[in-house]
């Protein structure tokens, strides 16, 4: 019998926007904000969406994408500061079975300009997992929503 693997990944993705911290923690913080650039999208259904932003508060998304397997990610707020930074524990299942946990923080820095965002995920992959290094495209996916949103003035 072999034992089951498990793949540490740790990166860290750093952004600009246009726009106050405020504004970006409100994207974060707001879940009609969240889901239309986080949770909506072409080629995926979303199946469920329900956000309690607050320490101890979760978050929960059911995706299929392009009409295959069901995806879940089941998150909780570990700690929230209005405008500065947001530390979240999340786990992704597709179907039924896990395939990683993650720790996440997102900080806010003012910049002349906007904000200087920087997004730091710690994660275990367990077999069949998406890995490192889709974890950080997706991300890097994802915060280029969060812009086009940002400019989009909605």
């Amino acid at each position: 019998m072999t034992p089951n693997t498990v793949v540490h990944g740790t990166f860290v993705i750093e952004r600009t926007y246009g726009a106050p911290p405020a504004r970006v923690f409100a994207a974060f913080a707001d879940p009609a904000i969240k889901r239309r650039w986080f949770a909506e999208g072409k080629g995926s259904e979303l199946l469920e969406f329900t956000m309690d932003f607050r320490v101890g508060g979760r978050e929960l998304g059911r995706f299929r994408f392009q009409g295959r397997m069901e995806m879940r990610n089941d998150t909780v707020y570990q700690d929230i500061v209005a405008d500065w930074r947001i530390v979240f524990a999340y786990t992704m299942s597709v179907e039924d079975k896990r395939i990683s946990a993650s720790l996440a923080t997102i900080e806010l820095a003012p910049t002349a300009g906007g904000t200087r965002l920087a997004f730091t995920e710690q994660s275990a992959f367990f077999e069949g997992a998406d890995g490192p290094k889709i974890r950080e495209e997706g991300w890097r996916t994802l915060l280029q929503r969060l812009e086009d949103d940002l400019r989009s003035g909605k």
